[in-house]
């Protein structure tokens, strides 16, 4: 297991070079600076823009730029923001929270209703539990989570006005935890809509293969409840697959996580990177960069585990995969 953890580890650190290489080269090539953005676009600020972007180091060709980045990478110093002169490490750290309670509590829903609706789905066929996983895995397929922020802010905020359409907490509440769940409420069902549908056809289909094996009807020939045949049999048995495609999805749930933070106004990683991008702040947006792709990376090495651990037939060679 350590010789393929370590194997894997070595495996992700070019990954990680080459992600965070093609994104700054990509960034770079984008018109503009933070200096045209400081310094405004008449020709009179061009010696003022040009005395910045000395100062920043936006002079030196962009190869440089990326080694001298990396080299501070490498010693845990992401930089200070072009934008507000802070550590990008304190500024990222701020928002990781943030990030995290939204995302967390949008995938913990996520499987619960997924799994259990897969599950019931398998075991009663045709029923309006399967007709309701079938609805859901079609809606969560079809309905852009864009759109579907601003249906459930017309809704919910503008018409019926139950819940807010922004932030984390109202201004001069003191942050307490019923604010905050009124708070995360819109935002966080559009995290879990957005997984649900692969959640709830994995477990179905995984577990609708396992309640037609010769064991299943064995275990129901004598005498075992519904229940025991369900979870202690049928749902551990399924429990791989399902695993696999929770860890799979994750990366793709930060991903549209970013896009739900920034139109809810949730200040989480995801609205620090959209001001960085609109500022051109490089070093924020690297910064970034750099924390999700680890975290991408990492996860991938998890689920890997995950798989072997659960599945001991699997091996630790890495070519079986």
């Amino acid at each position: 297991m350590a010789h393929y953890l370590t194997k894997r580890i070595l495996g992700a650190v070019p990954v990680f070079f080459g992600i965070t290489l093609i994104v700054f080269f990509m960034m770079n090539m984008a018109p503009g600076t933070i200096a045209d953005a400081a310094g405004g676009g008449e020709a009179s600020s061009a010696a003022m823009r040009a005395a910045l972007e000395a100062n920043l180091g936006l002079d030196q060709p962009i190869v440089i730029r990326y080694i001298l980045w990396m080299k501070s990478v490498l010693t845990g110093d992401l930089g200070n923001s072009y934008r507000t002169g802070q550590p990008v490490l304190r500024m990222i750290a701020q928002r990781v929270s943030p990030s995290l309670i939204l995302t967390g509590t949008g995938v913990v829903l996520a499987i619960l209703i997924g799994v259990t609706l897969g599950i019931l789905a398998a075991w009663k066929p045709g029923s309006r539990w399967s007709r309701l996983a079938s609805g859901l895995t079609l809606f969560s397929f079809s309905a852009p989570g864009f759109f579907l922020c601003l249906v459930l802010i017309y809704v919910f905020s503008v018409k019926l006005s139950w819940l807010p359409a922004a932030g984390m907490y109202t201004s001069g509440m003191g942050g307490s935890l019923s604010d905050l769940i009124r708070h995360l409420a819109l935002p966080a069902s559009v995290v879990c809509l957005g997984s649900l549908g692969n959640l709830i056809r994995q477990t179905t289909s995984a577990c609708s293969e396992v309640l037609g094996e010769d064991y299943i009807r064995t275990a129901r020939a004598k005498g075992l409840s519904e229940w025991a045949v369900l979870w202690k049999h049928a749902f551990r048995t399924a429990l791989i697959p399902v695993l696999t495609t929770i860890l799979n999805h994750i990366p793709h749930i930060i991903g549209g996580s970013m896009v739900v933070e920034r139109i809810f106004g949730w200040p989480g990683m995801g609205s620090l990177l959209f001001t960085s991008v609109s500022s051109r702040d490089y070093t924020v947006i690297m910064g970034i960069t750099a924390v999700v792709a680890v975290a991408v990376l990492l996860t991938g090495i998890l689920m890997d585990l995950v798989y072997r651990l659960a599945d001991p037939g699997v091996g630790w060679g890495g070519e079986d995969r």
